[in-house]
């Protein structure tokens, strides 16, 4: 058997016993072990191949001469040989755009998703929907990020993976986290002029407490050995307490400030990094409840022991849940999966669940020592919510700190009436480069904590979508009576269905 491959949206079947989104460690192990016991699932992901953003292109690529990558990269390959072996469906390059749970009490006994593939859309249903979203990049709003020149670390890292493409100059890695140290070592190995790594994190000395889970963990050798190789091999500027990015038309420089005082580094490409936070905005669309978590910084979908958010019917796994890393993220994956097929295989309920409680053991001692990282990577506030006025915080519709902060002190108390004051949120991204930083800075000029402020309230689609695709959509009864005036000549003319349909257009 293996998967089958879908590249348009008129071949969607119009339901699925589970639809997977995302195509990572987490949710590749949960697809795998779902269509394993004959349920029918789809996979839809965003790339072109499966493997997430840690096993980008792992498919696509020859294992000899990429040597620079590093040897957990190539874990992946099972993963992604195992998924592409099962019987699913899978649909790379689709967009997800919406996702409406299931509401039994209005007679819509399954969950519905949006999908744009090929140039077109369309929704399909689901018994159950596993939300393996993965993780995004912090924003890291500082003077001068907006320039040409500038990239995150995250999107040189796709060009490093996905194409090989190894930037040319002088580069600078600033920020803090682990994959700001591995990318370093994996462009250095590549070949790229790497100038300096300046680290604006808190340092290990603010993880102390939790140093013993640390050096019992599956972390302690590759980690400590990733540091040492990083320092031995460039130079590392520590306590990096402010940046800024310089230069006209482009990048030229950049300036940083550490308690030995004031350097300017000349630089062709700066990549900026402040560690990475779940990627709720499916979950938030959906209405999941997101609660804050303190140690990462970042809101996170809620979810109970089995990964199922507090909507029923939609679970939530790997780094989309919480940050586990890429081994966690695959058992959390494989839990989640047993979680569903408990429900959905009631006759063999205890059999799944006794599998899940081992998987859980894995997947407990592979995030050992994760409080230790959250600790010594946590970005200092500075870089939470910056200081600088001038400096840019949404990008799409041009809202600096000072602006934000202004508003605050005029009553916007959360992100949805901040919108009002100043449109910061509104741009195509619809808050995933500035929500993070507008709820720290209201929290900080407020006073307050993050979990008071809340964030952004998300609204379908969000993603962007051509018109054409929505007017291709089927339209429904109550969609041709709210154009017309007139109610198609149909069966379906009894009330109640008149009413759900309404209610599905809302």
């Amino acid at each position: 058997m293996s998967a089958s491959l879908i590249e348009h949206a008129d071949r969607l079947a119009a339901r699925y016993d589970v639809v997977v989104v995302g195509a990572g460690p987490a949710g590749l192990t949960a697809a795998t072990q779902v269509a394993a016991e004959g349920l029918s699932v789809l996979v839809l992901d965003e790339n072109l191949a499966p493997g997430g953003q840690i096993y980008r292109a792992i498919t696509l690529r020859a294992q000899t001469g990429r040597d620079y990558l590093g040897a957990a990269y190539w874990d992946g390959k099972r993963i992604a040989d195992a998924f592409l072996a099962s019987s699913l469906t899978y649909a790379p390059a689709a967009r997800v755009w919406s996702l409406d749970p299931a509401s039994p009490r209005d007679d819509e006994p399954y969950a519905r998703i949006g999908v744009s593939l090929g140039g077109a859309s369309r929704h399909v249903q689901a018994r159950r929907v596993i939300l393996a979203t993965g993780a995004l990049e912090r924003p890291t709003p500082v003077p001068g990020w907006a320039l040409p020149g500038v990239m995150t670390a995250g999107a040189a890292q796709i060009a490093l993976k996905s194409a090989g493409l190894v930037p040319s100059g002088r580069v600078v890695l600033a920020g803090c986290g682990p994959l700001l140290y591995q990318l370093a070592m994996q462009l250095q190995g590549a070949g790229a002029d790497i100038v300096a790594l300046l680290d604006t994190g808190p340092g290990m000395g603010s993880a102390w407490q939790h140093l013993p889970q640390f050096l019992f963990s599956p972390y302690v050798i590759k980690g400590l050995s990733l540091l040492m190789s990083v320092r031995r091999r460039l130079r590392v500027v520590s306590g990096v307490r402010h940046l800024a990015i310089e230069g006209e038309a482009k990048a030229r420089q950049v300036r940083f400030e550490t308690e030995r005082g004031t350097e300017t580094l000349t630089a062709d490409l700066v990549l900026l990094h402040q560690g990475i936070i779940p990627d709720t905005a499916l979950a938030n669309s959906a209405g999941c409840a997101l609660e804050w978590n303190e140690s990462i910084r970042a809101f996170q979908p809620k979810v109970d022991v089995q990964g199922c958010s507090s909507l029923a019917g939609i679970f939530v796994a790997g780094d989309g849940a919480r940050i586990v890393g890429a081994l966690a993220a695959a058992e959390t994956g494989r839990a989640v999966a047993l979680a569903v097929l408990a429900q959905l295989r009631a006759e063999r309920a205890e059999q799944f669940e006794q599998q899940r409680v081992d998987v859980l053991k894995r997947s407990a001692w592979l995030q050992r020592g994760r409080r230790f990282i959250d600790a010594a990577y946590l970005p200092t506030q500075p870089f939470l919510a910056p200081e600088d006025s001038s400096t840019l915080i949404c990008r799409c519709e041009e809202v600096t700190a000072g602006t934000v902060r202004e508003a605050a002190k005029r009553g916007a108390c959360g992100p949805n009436q901040l919108k009002t004051f100043t449109r910061c949120g509104m741009g195509p991204c619809q808050g995933r480069l500035c929500g993070p930083t507008v709820v720290e800075l209201l929290a900080d000029e407020g006073r307050i904590s993050p979990a008071q402020v809340g964030t952004y309230r998300l609204r379908a689609p969000i993603k962007p979508l051509r018109l054409a695709e929505i007017a291709g959509l089927p339209a429904t009864s109550a969609a041709i009576h709210a154009v017309t005036g007139v109610w198609p000549l149909t069966p379906k003319t009894h009330p109640a269905q008149i009413d759900r349909e309404l209610s599905n257009d809302r």
